[in-house]
C-alpha cells in the first residue's frame, strides 16, 4: 500500500501549509515540516485553511534538514524545483517515497539540490513565471505519484476507483 510523504522545507505561508495539510488528509499522505516555519502551528490562518482536517493529519516536524535525514534514514527523496532536469511525470514514485518542496520565497537551497540532482523534478511551465503556488505544486505532483501507485489505498466504501469501475 502506498504511504507517500510530502516534505515542506521551511514553509512561510500558513494558508499554503493548511491547504497542503488538507490535501494530505484527503489522500492519506504524511506531512513533514522542516523548521524554521514562517508561522506557528496554532495560527488561525493555518487552521482556517486546513479547516477541521488538521486534527486528522499525520504530521511530523523537524528542527532542520539534518534532523529530517537522521529520522528518515534511506528515504528516497524527490526534490521539486524549477531548476530540475526531470519532469515530474518522467520518474517512478515508490509507494513510500518523499516529495520535498522548498519555501515559497526561495525554494530548496542549492546545496541540498546539488546532493539530490538525480531525483530533482520540475513541473513544466511557459514564460518567465517564477513558480506555481506551493499548494498547487504539491497537489499536481502528489496526485501523479498516487496515480502511479493506482490510488491503492483511496477506495472508500460505496465508491469505486477508475480501476474498479465497470460500465454496464
Amino acid at each position: 500500500m502506498a504511504k507517500l510523504n510530502i516534505v515542506l522545507f521551511e514553509p512561510e505561508i500558513p494558508a499554503n501549509t493548511g491547504n497542503i495539510g488538507r490535501t494530505c488528509v484527503a489522500t492519506g499522505t504524511r506531512l513533514h515540516l522542516i523548521e524554521p516555519l514562517g508561522f506557528h502551528l496554532t495560527e488561525k490562518a493555518l487552521k482556517r485553511a486546513g479547516m477541521d482536517y488538521w486534527k486528522d493529519l499525520d504530521v511530523t516536524t523537524y528542527i532542520n534538514f539534518e534532523d529530517f535525514l537522521e529520522r528518515n534514514p534511506g528515504a528516497k527523496i524527490y526534490m521539486a524545483t524549477t531548476k530540475a532536469p526531470h519532469v515530474y511525470t518522467d520518474v517512478k514514485y515508490e509507494p513510500d517515497c518523499f516529495i520535498m518542496f522548498g519555501k515559497e520565497s526561495a525554494g530548496i537551497p542549492e546545496e541540498i539540490l546539488l546532493e539530490h540532482q538525480e531525483t530533482a523534478i520540475r513541473i513544466p511551465m511557459i514564460g518567465d513565471i517564477r513558480s506555481l503556488n506551493l499548494g498547487n505544486s504539491v497537489a499536481i505532483v502528489l496526485y501523479e505519484a498516487l496515480r502511479q501507485n493506482h490510488f491503492d489505498h483511496m477506495r472508500l466504501e460505496g465508491k469505486l476507483t477508475k480501476y474498479e469501475w465497470k460500465p454496464e
